[in-house]
């Protein structure tokens, strides 16, 4: 190594202590807001998911009242014949479980001619706001 190359590798400076921290900081800074906005999206997306599940449990309870003539006692029945429907056919009107995004089942009533199929949401209590609100297949609508 020469005496200028020497001489040079000598003046350079690296980043202070100080400075190192402050770089982190700001990336900590970002880092935060962007999870922050992440987080909110999947959320959301968990909101919208379950209206989507709601809605194709409710074609799949109208499709069994039209070949059953009534719906039925509970959503298992939409996988295994459990009601005797004379009109079942060769495959079950849902393959998986009905659950919500969050993984928790689904409240399912029926009354007569109609149905009511409801998700607590996030927080998985009756009531909440936002992306906890109980989402409720009777204003979804059809």
């Amino acid at each position: 190594m020469t005496p200028k190359q020497k001489q040079i590798l000598r003046d350079s400076k690296g980043m202070t202590l100080l400075e190192i921290m402050i770089v982190l900081a700001i990336l900590g800074g970002l880092m935060a807001v962007l999870a922050t906005q992440v987080m909110g999206r999947f959320k959301k997306a968990n909101v919208e998911q379950t209206k989507i599940q709601i809605n194709q449990i409710g074609q799949a309870l109208d499709m069994y009242y039209t070949d059953c003539g009534s719906y039925p006692a509970t959503l298992e029945a939409l996988r295994s014949n459990t009601d005797s429907c004379n009109n079942w056919g060769p495959d079950p009107y849902l393959k998986d479980e009905p659950r919500d995004a969050w993984g928790n089942q689904l409240y399912y009533e029926r009354d007569g001619g109609s149905y009511y199929i409801m998700s607590y949401g996030e927080d998985r209590r009756e009531g909440g706001e936002g992306t906890a609100a109980d989402i409720r297949s009777d204003q979804l609508g059809k």
